[in-house]
């Protein structure tokens, strides 16, 4: 088997024999827990695109569940990455200091919105920056409860998985979670009652947060409200900025913060460098992670410096959190992005995506009998969800569609992903360094894709 076009290149059958060989080993001795989306092993990594151990070439639309803003081994944070791991690798933050996590934190607070003086602290993983913020949160306000939108997703530990809101496969089984979260709905607009318009649905979502100051949790005692300025596991659904000016006006009488979750849409992905910056939102807190250092395990806060001190000596940190070599990365790639212009260029993969899906929607609903459509294309920038669903009129969502592109995507050199509540979105977490020839490649895999599924083969 042989299937080779400009940058996709499939030598054996998808998995081929090396892979297959090493899946096998890997279902002896890994727990099943920790399913692999694609069935092959990567032997190397460069922008856009994977190679696998049996030399199958694919193009990457999920970079790494977005880490991989700045593509896969880009030079820079390589060298940067070697750099550092040859003069130390580990000394602990708070033990002995060092000089790339200054110049991070210097970089990040210039960067984030809000003229007012800002600090930042570093960990390892995305759960691990929200848990700390919310204890940072309830540090300084000395209040206790957290509310949290539907769709949210905000990690894995047990703090965070009782902020996220999507039930399986994050939560089943998992409880009892941690106390005082309070949810309130998001304004998913798409999904809105029949009969109510947008405006109308971002009002009542609005309306909604208020309400449950009343009954549900008092607002003198809550620390923060948490929200994704784009929901990310949720299906991609920016929150509006009406709905964001009622947040922080809430937010400012009753004395609680918001903290903005911009750990998968931070870092250029949105066409800014923060999407809360495109939506008029100017956070209390900040936690990022993912590309912030291109797929080294680094996450931080950044926030108001009065905030930000509230804890005490030694209440904030742990063994490995602000590593040495992933603050070389991240220094890195705030080189690459400056330098590279991401954001901008983020802004041009958007449309191209945006007009590609555009395109694929027509040809889709021109299908006699078609039980695949597309629903809505939303997002910010390069973050871009497409939904799927089996009638636009009743937007029945095609949750079994959607995985079967995903699924014939990867065995024709495609690495695609999905998210949404009912797992019905296509979500592109492309590398921003992709060039439009390898983005234009993927996409008329991915279309010729639901068009067959809409014709039934």
């Amino acid at each position: 088997m042989e299937q080779t076009t400009r940058h996709v290149r499939l030598v054996t059958a998808i998995p081929g024999p090396r892979s297959r060989e090493l899946m096998a080993r890997k279902e002896r001795v890994v727990a099943d827990a920790l399913s692999i989306h694609v069935p092959v092993a990567i032997q190397e990594g460069h922008g856009a695109l994977v190679t696998d151990v049996d030399g199958n070439v694919f193009i990457d639309l999920a970079g790494g569940l977005g880490c991989m803003n700045v593509g896969h081994s880009h030079p820079r944070v390589v060298a940067a990455i070697q750099e550092c791991a040859a003069r130390f690798t580990h000394t602990d933050f708070s033990v002995i200091m060092y000089e790339s996590y200054v110049r991070l934190a210097e970089r990040l607070v210039a960067k984030a919105p809000g003229d007012f003086p800002k600090k930042a602290c570093f960990f390892n993983a995305g759960a691990e920056a929200v848990e700390n913020a919310v204890k940072i949160a309830r540090k300084y306000t000395g209040r206790r409860a957290i509310i949290a939108l539907e769709g949210a997703f905000h990690g894995r530990t047990n703090l965070a998985m009782a902020l996220t809101s999507k039930v399986k496969p994050y939560k089943e089984g998992f409880g009892p979670f941690a106390p005082e979260i309070y949810r309130v709905p998001a304004p998913y607009t798409y999904r809105r009652p029949v009969g109510m318009s947008e405006a109308e649905y971002v009002r009542y979502c609005g309306d909604a947060l208020e309400r449950a100051l009343t009954t549900q949790v008092a607002p003198e005692e809550v620390a923060a409200i948490i929200l994704e300025p784009v929901q990310g596991e949720g299906g991609f659904v920016p929150l509006h900025p009406d709905y964001l000016a009622r947040v922080s006006q809430l937010a400012k009488r009753h004395g609680f913060l918001v903290i903005a979750d911009e750990i998968q849409s931070g870092f250029g992905r949105s066409g800014t460098f923060f999407a809360c910056e495109q939506l008029g939102l100017v956070p209390d807190l900040i936690c990022v992670g993912k590309s912030l250092a291109a797929g080294m395990p680094l996450s931080g806060v950044i926030g108001r410096a009065e905030v930000m001190d509230a804890p005490g000596d030694s209440t904030i940190g742990g063994t490995y959190v602000g590593n040495p070599v992933a603050c070389a990365a991240a220094n890195a790639v705030l080189d690459v992005m400056e330098e590279e212009g991401l954001a901008d260029r983020a802004r041009a993969i958007g449309d191209l995506l945006r007009r590609r899906f555009r395109d694929l929607a027509v040809q889709l609903e021109s299908i006699p009998g078609s039980g695949l459509q597309v629903g809505e294309i939303r997002g910010l920038g390069a973050m871009v969800g497409v939904e799927l669903v089996t009638d636009r009129a009743t937007r029945e969502p095609a949750t079994r569609a959607a995985g079967e592109v995903v699924t014939r995507a990867w065995q024709r050199g495609v690495v695609a992903v999905k998210c949404g509540i009912y797992g019905n979105t296509l979500r592109m977490l492309v590398p921003l360094v992709i060039t439009d020839e390898q983005l234009n490649e993927a996409l008329d895999i991915l279309a010729q894709i639901c068009v067959e599924i809409a014709r039934g083969e």
